[in-house]
C-alpha cells in the first residue's frame, strides 16, 4: 500500500465516520421512539461496555490472560468502589499487576 492509498483509506474513513456522526442526531429528530425502546438502547450499551471490558480483561488475543490482569482489575474496580481518587485506582490496578506478574504469576 502506498502512501497516498493509506491516506486515502484514512480520509475515507473519517469521512465515513463523520457521516455516522452526523446521520445519529439526525435520525433521533425524525424517529420516535417509546421508552421501552430508550430504556433497552441503554442497557444495551452498558452490557456492550461491560463486554469489551470483560474481554480486554480475560483475553489476550484469542489466549486467556493470566491471572495477574483480573486480579489487578478487580483491585482497580474496589478502590474505585471505595471511592478513591482515580490515580490511586489506576496505580493500585497497575501495580498490582506489575507486583503478581513479578512474582512469577504471568
Amino acid at each position: 500500500m502506498t502512501g497516498w492509498e493509506f491516506a486515502g483509506a484514512i480520509a475515507l474513513l473519517a469521512g465515513g465516520t463523520y457521516l455516522i456522526r452526523v446521520a445519529g442526531p439526525q435520525l433521533r429528530a425524525r424517529l420516535d421512539v417509546t421508552p421501552r425502546v430508550e430504556a433497552v438502547l441503554e442497557r444495551a450499551t452498558i452490557v456492550l461496555l461491560i463486554a469489551v471490558a470483560l474481554t480486554s480483561t480475560l483475553f489476550i488475543g484469542s489466549d486467556v490472560a493470566g491471572p495477574a490482569r483480573p486480579i489487578g482489575v478487580a483491585v482497580g474496580i474496589l478502590a474505585a468502589v471505595l471511592r478513591a481518587p482515580l490515580i490511586v485506582v489506576i496505580v493500585a490496578a497497575a501495580g498490582t499487576t506489575a507486583a503478581l506478574r513479578a512474582a512469577g504469576m504471568a
